[in-house]
């Protein structure tokens, strides 16, 4: 559903040429007409070094053999700034070829960007480095979704701390392929409480259907809610094959009738799970109900949770600090 596309959110965190799978997902799908998904490909070129391919697009589009002046003239540009910057970047591409300068570097990351600063002025500024874990994040979905271990390693990866980080700053939308992840994966649930406090926290600034089934369940156990939410993650393009999020609603449905218990044993049953779970629930006998609170974390408790960290970040960019002082005079 094209009011769920997240390209331009996604977009402006990838180099241009990684939008173009993208484009290509989004013609199959027909979510928006062919001659739009064509010329976002020409002006997304235009502003490349991909010019044969914007040639060949300009052909099909216009049903034309010739192109444009200005992009023969392009071509010529582009070629003869290839070669300048292959000229640039030779100090330290021949630095990386070579084992014996390699062997310079140690697994201190402040010296070797500091070293490497002195010679080819090239040094990650703390804001560049939170940049680049949201560009590698971005890239990544690329391989996380395709690779058979993949929905497993992007919750190693996106559930770091200063990653996490990222995504709640600058890139909520990511959040998305985090929780799909999540639901589909059942080797990382001692992380999936946690993660849960980020959905509820970060509800103000983005939700879609994914994110907003798991705080139906999870935050405010709101199961009609989250059966019409269920219905909305198909339309996010959630894969069919992970029918367990059906069957999740039906085994409660049928839970007494599948576990033949009566009324006193499947209220006793019930009674026991709420307590092991620790939920905020109570039965209500007369109307045969389960009614379960929803669990809001107040302010302070949010507080703590986004400052328990704080300590140690404080102190570790003290000592680089300090590093970075001492190593000063040895210029």
């Amino acid at each position: 559903m094209a009011s769920y596309d997240l390209t331009p959110r996604i977009a402006p965190h990838l180099d241009r040429h990684l939008v173009f799978p993208i484009l290509e997902f989004l013609q199959e799908r027909h979510l928006h007409e062919d001659e739009q998904i064509l010329s976002s490909k020409i002006e997304l070129l235009n502003k490349t070094n991909m010019v044969d391919y914007a040639m060949d697009i300009h052909k099909s589009l216009y049903h034309a053999e010739e192109v444009p002046q200005d992009m023969v003239e392009r071509r010529v540009e582009v070629v003869g700034r290839l070669k300048a910057l292959e000229e640039a970047a030779a100090p330290l591409v021949t630095f990386l070829q070579n084992p014996n300068a390699v062997q310079e570097l140690r697994a201190d990351k402040q010296y070797n960007l500091q070293m490497l600063s002195e010679r080819y002025q090239n040094f990650a500024s703390p804001m560049n480095q939170v940049q680049s874990r949201i560009w590698l994040m971005h890239w990544s979905l690329f391989i996380f979704f395709n690779h058979d271990n993949g929905r497993t390693l992007i919750i190693d990866l996106f559930n770091q701390d200063k990653y996490l980080n990222a995504i709640q700053t600058s890139a909520p939308h990511l959040l998305r392929y985090l929780a799909t992840a999540f639901i589909v994966n059942k080797r990382r649930r001692p992380q999936f409480k946690e993660f849960i406090k980020v959905i509820q926290q970060e509800q103000h600034s983005y939700k879609d259907p994914i994110t907003e089934f798991l705080a139906c369940v999870y935050v405010n156990y709101d199961f009609d809610g989250a059966q019409k939410k269920m219905k909305e993650c198909e339309e996010v393009s959630v894969p069919r094959k992970y029918a367990w999020l059906k069957i999740f609603f039906s085994v409660y449905l049928v839970l007494a009738e599948k576990l033949n218990l009566n009324y006193e044993e499947a209220e006793r049953w019930i009674v026991n799970l709420i307590r092991g779970s620790k939920l905020d629930a109570k039965i209500d006998s007369h109307l045969g109900t389960v009614i379960m609170e929803p669990n809001h974390p107040n302010v302070y408790e949010q507080l703590i949770d986004h400052t328990k960290a704080l300590s140690g970040r404080t102190q570790k960019l003290v000592n680089q600090l300090l590093e970075h002082a001492q190593a000063q005079p040895a210029r």
